[in-house]
């Protein structure tokens, strides 16, 4: 994935509206909740499991998997302080809660080792995601799971379809192949979101963050954006999200 990591952490920091307008992101975080919920994490039901996030966003995941009720000690770890912030303010203060900047790709975090490392729709921003993932495998304690969410290549084939249309190349970002995570569980998911007309989908990248354009990518000139978006709108406006869950337990 070849986005430059400040274009990132600058994009999700500046993201004015990511709550109002990230569905499917809040969607995929319920259902990792749900999953991790089902797991026998160590340390639960006495002690709690040390939690590791990555990538926490406005705290999607946290809150739902606090909902499901698992305790422990949490480190909640982003890119961007401003997106810490507006997950401290969702959850309010809690005494077994830390926040912290992390680079979960290239940093090493305070704390572990840690019975669940989970993350939600950030790791497919990283550079080389299934070899972050066997990184941060280290950091499991004997009995642990690690289990996060990405997405796939399949992820805005519509709006790549329009592009090649027009015999353009669109700039979303090379999502890592699903098999290239053969060290963990994979499972896969496509999660379609209908936009009322194409500037809707535009829009909405831009209120999450999420339009960081591969390195090197072109902008469109306003003629081929004109004619792309009339390629998209002449699809349906949809956009299907590839999502792919990675888990990874390790032996007590």
């Amino acid at each position: 994935m070849n986005v430059p990591r400040e274009t990132v952490r600058r994009a999700f920091a500046a993201a004015p509206d990511y709550d109002g307008h990230a569905r499917v992101q809040r969607e995929v975080a319920a259902a990792l909740a749900a999953r991790i919920a089902a797991l026998d994490l160590p340390g639960a039901p006495h002690a709690g499991p040390r939690v590791l996030e990555i990538g926490c966003g406005t705290g999607f995941l946290t809150e739902a998997l606090g909902s499901t009720g698992i305790g422990g000690d949490w480190l909640i770890t982003d890119l961007a302080t401003e997106m810490l912030e507006r997950c401290r303010t969702r959850l309010g203060a809690r005494a077994h809660h830390r926040f912290a900047l992390l680079d979960g790709e290239y940093g090493v975090p305070e704390g572990g080792p840690f019975d669940l490392i989970c993350s939600s729709l950030a790791v497919q921003w990283f550079d080389d995601a299934p070899a972050a993932l066997a990184r941060m495998a280290g950091w499991l304690a004997p009995g642990g799971h690690l289990m996060v969410t990405t997405l796939g290549p399949g992820s805005f084939a519509e709006w790549r379809a329009a592009h090649a249309a027009e015999g353009l190349r669109a700039g979303t970002p090379a999502f890592a192949p699903v098999e290239a995570f053969r060290d963990c569980t994979v499972t896969v998911r496509n999660h379609v979101e209908r936009h009322e007309h194409p500037l809707a989908f535009l829009r909405g990248l831009k209120a999450i963050g999420a339009q960081a354009a591969q390195a090197g990518h072109r902008p469109l000139t306003p003629p081929q954006l004109r004619r792309t978006l009339g390629r998209f709108a002449q699809s349906g406006c949809e956009v299907t999200y590839e999502v792919v869950t990675c888990h990874l337990h390790r032996a007590r």
